[in-house]
């Protein structure tokens, strides 16, 4: 029935349409075949990928995509509002989506008695004939001392283990800040070797009341440990350990009184994860009193113990295969079987109480870790920290004390402290600027003359430890807000004081000028960008409007870890996102985060940011360090760039800090890249994002700060003229007329309604031409300054013509 359907079909077509048929329907057939793939392709890739955005509609912005925020990356003692995320779609079915934190009220818990996974027993079984012994040193100092302990100890320690009678079982010991390591690669399981090297543990540490490196160290062994992911011993496989405390008995008396509590704190939890291998006894010394003595006798006693392994003798005879761990009590307690009474453990965690405490870490002591043989341990299994069932209320503490060492170390450096957390310095650039030698890189790009700039943060702790910070690794590290909370009318007051009252000082340095003297005692931009994370501060936002009432432009600085906070931050003048690194383990080289979520929360950032770009004017920072990020990076960046669509791309080169830390973090004048470096990657990128069609130019440049601006042409190009400069007395306007940044509303007709401003509307005059791409962007109206030894060379640009050499 069907082929006589079709023959009378066909009988009924016209001759030619037949003729054509039986002549061409091969290739019609194959042709509607490879459509129709073609077509399907299309679609599949396009949903696998994220659509470019095209140019907006004007007085719309254009679609903004999901930011999921996870309940976890809202710090403590800091509220964000209920959110939900509206979109409404126009006539166009362009979406329209106003992004609100989207939290939720906690993750959801299981309940029950959290089953230990046992280590497996690891091949650890040392043969003293064929296999070798590589001891590592690990240390962490803020002021140097035990840095400086820590290389007196190896190199006496290298002498030994490299003698006559013992370099067959020992390798050159290695020595390693824990400021500038990866814990997972050291921590969680022995480094990787050749199955013949055997690795022995040596920690040594100091003592701080304060939140360094070595809590979240400390935090982050207590972590590894109670994960469920990862076995209880995972560090099983080491031959042995030993830990050294350094301490100040003037502050803590004894060890009841906190005296060396954080190296008893790494002794207790690296006992748990070695299985209980220790070597040899916790050793403490008081630094202004016996600690070389107590070092040197340490030292003899590690290298007896190591002898004994060498020997195929192992740890000797102790308690559970270890030297005596006996003098830690809370080591003792069996995290996989019988649990103390419900009268005992009551009495532990009063005792606990009643003890000073002067760190977070020793908060652990004070955890309730015990259940009754009928009550359920809640256990949450989507954060990284143990939930107990009891948790003592502590006052919060200053965040960097007056008398302790990051107050020292930070002071030294210049930086007046405000308050407990926040800081204010004057830079190198005012310094230059009041002296007529010229600004930084944000007056030859956005029209801020250095003079006129406060550098100020309300937080001095970060949750990075970048291997070319300028602070040397003294300012406060954290993962969560858990300090005193200095109310914003007093950190406004306290860094507009400090910075006034560091101006007046300059006012009889040779060379000051007179009207630019008395032009910087009114404060006009700050920069929150000096150390630290600013959008940390739970009360930012505060901070911000007060700066805005008294007509202060903002440019913040954050460093792509703080997902809730970027994502209900009001709107600034200048909001920047430092961009280090475009791959995930290249970030984890160069910033070192805290977060082991690092990665998760950056990509939000960028996608915060992306929802942003038409509420205030977006920037991403790139500091470029050779050997670190720049070799075939240049796609990689792109497509962050793609991904977040900032209004300006800023190409910076890494200024070298000059200090042993950075050199121990492998930074050294080799990773700083000349301009001509700088200059090339730029251009690179600019091809990259054009091939895109992303519509990104080279706008600017400042060569003595090696710094580069790239920006969008279809926003900040008018009249075939580059405007990267703010109009910043129309931004204050617009602040005071609407308060907000941009928002979409309903109307009552159903329209969509713009309400607010776009960064568009404070664009300011055009880029000079000094300052364009080419022109080096040196202000001619001021006098560059060589150095001696230095001098205009085969570089020389426009606008320079009035340099001279300072002798």
């Amino acid at each position: 029935m069907a082929r006589n359907g079709a023959r009378e079909l066909l009988a009924q077509l016209p001759a030619e349409l037949l003729q054509i048929w039986h002549a061409h329907r091969i290739p019609i057939l194959l042709s509607v075949v490879s459509l129709v793939a073609i077509v399907r392709l299309t679609l599949f890739l396009r949903g696998r990928r994220e659509k470019l955005s095209l140019p907006p509609v004007p007085g719309l912005p254009s679609e903004k995509v999901a930011v999921d925020l996870k309940p976890e990356w809202l710090s403590e003692n800091t509220t964000i509002p209920q959110p939900t995320l509206n979109v409404d779609h126009d006539a166009d079915n362009t979406a329209i989506v106003t992004l609100v934190a989207k939290m939720k009220k906690g993750p959801k818990t299981i309940k029950g008695k959290k089953k230990r996974k046992k280590a497996p027993k690891p091949n650890i079984a040392f043969d003293h004939k064929t296999d070798k012994i590589r001891p590592i040193v690990f240390f962490q100092s803020i002021a140097g001392s035990t840095e400086r302990y820590a290389s007196q100890f190896t190199n006496a320690f290298t002498s030994w283990t490299m003698g006559s009678a013992r370099s067959i079982s020992f390798l050159e010991p290695q020595l390693r800040d824990l400021s500038y390591i990866e814990y997972d690669e050291y921590f969680i399981s022995p480094p990787k070797s050749e199955s013949n090297v055997k690795h022995f543990y040596i920690i040594l540490l100091p003592t701080y009341n304060i939140d360094t490196v070595l809590s979240t160290f400390v935090e982050n062994l207590q972590e590894t440990h109670n994960d469920f992911r990862i076995d209880t011993a995972p560090l099983n496989g080491l031959l042995g350990y030993s830990v050294f405390g350094f301490g100040d008995k003037e502050g803590w008396l004894t060890e009841e009184d906190g005296f060396c509590s954080q190296a008893r704190e790494v002794d207790r939890w690296m006992a748990r994860l070695t299985e209980r291998k220790r070597a040899y006894p916790l050793g403490m010394g008081d630094v202004k009193g016996d600690a070389e003595q107590r070092l040197e006798e340490w030292r003899i006693g590690i290298q007896d113990a190591l002898a004994d392994i060498a020997e195929g003798r192992g740890l000797g005879e102790g308690i559970l295969g270890s030297g005596d761990p006996a003098e830690s009590n809370e080591e003792d307690v069996d995290d996989t079987g019988d649990s103390d009474t419900e009268e005992e453990s009551r009495k532990r965690i009063d005792k606990s109480k009643n003890s000073q405490i002067d760190d977070v870490e020793d908060l652990g002591s004070t955890v309730n870790t015990s259940n009754t043989s009928n009550s359920l341990i809640p256990i949450d299994f989507t954060t990284y920290k143990s939930r107990s069932v009891m948790k003592p209320i502590q006052t919060p503490k200053e965040m960097v004390p007056v008398a302790s060492p990051t107050h020292a170390a930070l002071t030294k450096q210049g930086y007046t402290i405000i308050g407990s957390h926040s800081g204010v310095k004057i830079c190198r650039w005012t310094k230059s600027a009041l002296r007529g030698r010229g600004s930084c890189y944000k007056y030859s790009f956005y029209g801020i003359q250095s003079h006129l700039c406060m550098e100020a943060t309300p937080s001095l702790s970060c949750s990075n430890k970048c291997v070319f910070c300028w602070r040397h690794g003294t300012n406060p590290v954290g993962t969560t807000w858990r300090w005193i909370t200095d109310s914003p009318e007093l950190i406004f007051d306290g860094i507009t004081t400090a910075h006034y009252k560091k101006i007046k000082m300059m006012k009889g340095i040779p060379g000051v000028r007179a009207e630019r003297f008395a032009e910087a005692m009114r404060i006009r931009h700050c920069a929150l960008s000096l150390v630290g994370e600013p959008i940390f501060y739970p009360h930012i936002n505060d901070l911000l409007n007060i700066m805005h009432q008294n007509r202060i432009s903002t440019f913040l600085v954050c460093n792509a870890q703080h997902p809730a906070q970027l994502a209900t931050l009001v709107s600034v003048t200048q909001l920047y996102v430092s961009i280090d690194a475009s791959n995930k383990d290249s970030l984890r080289r160069i910033d070192r985060p805290l977060h082991r979520d690092f990665w998760e929360r950056f990509c939000a950032c960028l996608d915060i940011l992306r929802n942003r770009r038409f509420e205030q004017r977006t920037v991403f920072r790139l500091t470029l360090v050779k050997g670190f990020n720049m070799a075939e990076e240049v796609r990689g960046y792109a497509d962050l760039v793609e991904r977040a669509l900032p209004g300006f791309v800023e190409v910076k080169g890494v200024t070298y800090c000059g200090t042993s830390a950075a050199g121990s973090a492998g930074l050294t004048m080799h990773n700083v890249p000349f301009y001509e470096e700088v200059a090339v990657f730029v251009t690179e990128l600019e091809k990259e994002l054009r091939a895109r069609n992303l519509g990104y130019g080279i706008a600017a440049e400042h060569a003595h700060s090696c710094c580069v601006l790239l920006a969008d042409e279809t926003r900040f190009r008018r009249n075939g003229m580059w405007a990267t400069r703010i109009d910043f007395e129309k931004f204050f306007d617009l602040w005071e007329g609407s308060v907000r940044g941009t928002r979409v509303e309903k109307g009552v007709d159903g329209s969509m309604e713009v309400v607010g401003w776009r960064p568009e509307d404070y664009i300011g005059e055009d880029t000079p031409e000094w300052a364009l791409w080419g022109n080096g962007g040196f202000d001619p109206r001021d006098v560059r300054v060589w150095r001696k030894g230095k001098g205009k060379k085969d570089g020389i640009v426009k606008g320079d013509t009035n340099a001279v050499v300072e002798v």
